[in-house]
């Protein structure tokens, strides 16, 4: 609440469109040539959702955080929404911002986009961290969609989260539905920050929310997922209602490098719900020595 976040706010243009990004930090990282943090928020998302983690990492650490096109304040992209195109986007923002690779933080939909940012531009991500990322169960929504099934819990809830979020203005003035949209990706809605949890609603209703819905329904993820080199680090809420928890043994399973972390009484927004030890967690995984398997223990590390 202390940063004056116009300062760091900037439009790059991007696939012909423009592009509204955070990037801050770059006067502060100790190596100019570190790779910088992206961080790339889910459905229905805005560069808001990382607030907990700007500032923190910005002290050290050149920080890009992106609204993804049709989120946010981003143009619609000028062809149809993918998850390839996503990853191609953020591709072109690193061309644009001169950054030849960076370590890639991606929440839900974000980390679905951050897997296939590493399988098909290899070289630009340096480490990923997948947190609560989506790509997997969700090859069960088209399948029953398809079939006309909608009874399942998680048709459910993606189906109810669009319906509320098509409302964004009723969703900002009213506590009941702020509280309704919250409850689905946080395990204890109340309990997060009121300044924190209002900036949230400024990622709903946004035009790219429908077709980047079925872009993830209709996209394969699991067979390319041995093809991420780096290293991974896997993070999930035991309690979470949009991604179910099972989700992230498989990406640990198949993605060679990798490492689960899952935090008890949490739910999709991990980020915002346990902002202390998800910050020490990342921050202990991107500083490893290459090939180490498991961060040194931090002192004073918040427990749960």
């Amino acid at each position: 609440m202390d940063i004056d976040w116009q300062e760091h706010l900037r439009w790059v243009r991007v696939q012909d469109r423009w592009m509204n990004i955070v990037d801050i930090g770059s006067d502060q990282a100790p190596d100019p040539d570190e790779p910088p943090l992206i961080f790339i928020h889910g459905l229905s998302g805005c560069w808001q959702n990382w607030l907990e983690q700007i500032p923190h990492f910005a002290r050290d650490h050149r920080v890009i955080a992106v609204d993804l096109p049709g989120f946010g304040q981003s143009e619609m992209p000028a062809e149809e929404i993918s998850i390839s195109g996503y990853a191609d986007a953020i591709d072109g923002l690193m061309t644009e911002l001169g950054i030849d690779s960076a370590q890639i933080i991606g929440n839900s939909m974000g980390g679905f986009i951050g897997a296939e940012l590493a399988i098909q531009h290899p070289a630009r991500v340096e480490r990923l961290v997948l947190v609560a990322a989506a790509g997997l169960s969700i090859e069960s929504i088209r399948t029953e969609r398809k079939q006309g099934i909608r009874h399942r819990a998680e048709n459910v809830v993606f189906f109810s989260l669009g319906n509320l979020a098509s409302r964004s203005h009723q969703v900002a003035l009213r506590p009941r539905l702020r509280h309704a949209l919250l409850l689905l990706v946080a395990a204890h809605p109340a309990q997060l920050p009121g300044p924190l949890a209002a900036q949230q609603v400024k990622g709903s209703g946004k035009p790219g929310f429908s077709d980047a819905l079925e872009a993830m329904c209709r996209y394969p993820l699991r067979d390319r997922l041995e093809k991420i080199a780096c290293p991974t680090l896997i993070i999930w809420g035991d309690k979470d209602r949009l991604v179910p928890l099972k989700d992230a043994s498989i990406f640990e399973k198949l993605i060679p490098d990798s490492r689960k972390v899952v935090y008890k009484d949490t739910g999709h927004v991990v980020m915002m719900e346990r902002p202390a030890r998800f910050n020490d967690d990342v921050r202990a995984f991107l500083e490893e020595a290459p090939g180490e398997q498991e961060p040194a223990p931090q002192a004073g590390r918040a427990a749960g």
